[in-house]
């Protein structure tokens, strides 16, 4: 098996189970502060609150600090140092005495995580020009699955075998990826004993600054859109829904739709956007799924939804590796971990802004105009692609 290859299924493994530490707490924090001890209903929301966004927003701030270690030390010693790090903050979770002490923990977890920062460096500099946009559109389908799918997986550890389970069994999965990690993958990196780089000089070093900053913002309005509906899914389905002793299997399923349907198609739409090229492939996926948003505000029962957002899946598919892609070919070998470190902020922004977002407009304005307005922002963002991207690139040849 080529190294390549390898290194990308360690990689897949470990990127899936960081998404789902990250996000797997979502279903299980109320209950989880309310076995701490709290009890008044308006503390547990607010603390539930704190403790799911603060690992976000933390994570956003340390990833380019990570991406910059990545290019200074080697990919390999970030994919370790993240996951022992994280099985171990996960793991002590369950150990958690009162509340304080798990946003502390979860506030930690945002200081050390990095895996997938430094995963997607990896593969993209170690793999062969003409597999990059396959195993870089393979490898997104981890972090975005893991990220998707991680409440209903915390939510059925928590039913199936309790609480502080939730913590040790993802702990348990992080510790497989260290070890695996640590045996099976291989990089070829040479240090260069350089003075490290402030943040304008690596910017100095970009050579096209308005393409990055437009994959930025468009990775930031992927997650946006891919979270926005996370606050009110359950609200929703309860609305559509007359049967409702299923009201929370039913909206798991159907938030997980998209998860399931990225597995299937990315790693496909990374082999079109090699062949076509990515910037085609992006353009045309922005704007498939921000029309695909639109007719979810309007379906009559949760089976036309899930539908919905299985077809919206299949083509948002295209997006992260096609970001991956265009930043990978823009950017210098010497810099690629930092400025994937500053992609990932964007990332983990745009989960803390999509969920943000959701629930206001829900609330000011219904859940239906959750979908519209996610809707238009895609369409707005496939339109500056077009003019700052795909005519820029055609123009170029």
């Amino acid at each position: 098996m080529p190294i390549w290859r390898r290194n990308l299924i360690v990689c897949w493994f470990g990127m899936f189970v960081s998404g789902v530490g990250m996000s797997m707490l979502a279903p299980v924090l109320p209950l989880f502060i309310q076995h701490l001890g709290v009890n008044d209903t308006g503390a547990i929301a607010q603390f539930s609150g704190v403790a799911f966004g603060v690992t976000f927003i933390v994570s956003a701030i340390f990833s380019p600090i990570w991406g910059l270690a990545a290019d200074k030390y080697g990919r390999k010693p970030m994919l370790l140092r993240a996951s022992l790090g994280m099985a171990i903050v996960i793991g002590c979770m369950g150990f958690a005495t009162n509340v304080y002490v798990l946003i502390g923990l979860r506030l930690l977890q945002g200081v050390i995580t990095g895996y997938a920062t430094a995963c997607t460096t990896l593969i993209a500099t170690q793999t062969d020009k003409e597999h990059t946009g396959y195993a870089l559109g393979l490898l997104s389908t981890a972090s975005i699955a893991g990220s998707l799918l991680g409440p209903s997986i915390g939510g059925f550890i928590e039913e199936g075998f309790g609480l502080q389970n939730v913590f040790f069994i993802t702990g348990g999965l992080l510790f497989v990826a260290f070890v695996t990690t640590a045996i099976f993958v291989k990089e070829s990196f040479v240090r260069e004993d350089k003075q490290a780089l402030r943040l304008k000089q690596v910017w100095r070093l970009v050579p096209e600054k308005s393409l990055t900053i437009t994959m930025f913002v468009t990775f930031f309005v992927l997650t946006v859109a891919l979270y926005s509906v996370e606050p009110v899914i359950t609200v929703y389905i309860t609305h559509l829904s007359r049967d409702s002793g299923h009201i929370a299997l039913i909206a798991g399923l159907t938030f997980s739709a998209s998860g399931m349907a990225n597995i299937i198609a990315a790693p496909r739409l990374g082999k079109l956007s090699d062949a076509i090229g990515v910037h085609k492939v992006m353009l045309f996926s922005l704007a498939a799924a921000g029309i695909l948003f639109i007719p979810q505000a309007f379906v009559s029962n949760p089976w036309q939804l899930m539908g919905l957002r299985f077809v919206l899946g299949l083509f948002a598919a295209g997006l992260t590796p096609s970001v991956n892609v265009m930043i990978k070919k823009i950017t210098p070998a010497s810099i690629t971990g930092r400025v994937f470190g500053f992609a990932m902020s964007a990332g983990y922004l745009g989960v803390f802004g999509g969920s943000l977002l959701g629930g206001q407009v829900a609330a000011w304005f219904g859940v239906r105009y959750v979908f519209l307005i996610t809707g238009a922002l895609l369409l707005a963002n496939a339109v500056w692609v077009y003019f700052k991207v795909y005519k820029t690139i055609n123009a170029a040849k």
